[in-house]
């Protein structure tokens, strides 16, 4: 048995199922619902906040449609895990990936997808898009190659 409260990896297959409904979604309208400031950001260094990480990497850009942009580049080596939202236990969990920018600079996504309302209007939740604390490992990534 399973404990719901700890990370997971998902299979390759659900992962790549995952990014498909995430693409398709970002493809069809899906509403991105970035989190610019963060409780958690007032206790951490600025540099690891989504703010600070999206203003660096796309300063010229609405960061909506960057970050939808870089979403739709999420491959299934880009993931590290599931975990539960423990804020949200109802809501569906979260997935996390993380890539590199410039060559150097790790980047930790935390995202949701959620299909809200009757009518199924999709929301994109960006719960992290920030430059990592700890650089990244190979054993972080179940499906790097």
């Amino acid at each position: 048995m399973q404990d719901k409260t700890k990370p997971r990896i998902e299979s390759e297959i659900e992962v790549k199922a995952y990014i498909q409904n995430l693409k398709f979604a970002l493809n069809n309208g899906a509403k991105i619902n970035f989190q610019v400031r963060r409780l958690v950001d007032e206790k951490r260094d600025e540099k690891y906040s989504n703010q600070y990480t999206v203003n660096k990497l796309f300063p010229d850009e609405n960061p909506e449609e960057a970050l939808k942009r870089e979403l739709l580049t999420l491959t299934v080596e880009d993931y590290m895990q599931t975990v539960k939202d423990y804020r949200f236990p109802k809501r569906s969990e979260m997935r996390e990936f993380g890539k590199v920018y410039n060559g150097t600079e790790d980047v930790y996504i935390k995202i949701r997808v959620e299909v809200l309302g009757t009518y199924g209007s999709t929301t994109t939740f960006v719960m992290s898009f920030h430059f990592a604390e700890k650089a990244f490992t190979a054993e972080m990534f179940p499906y790097k190659k």
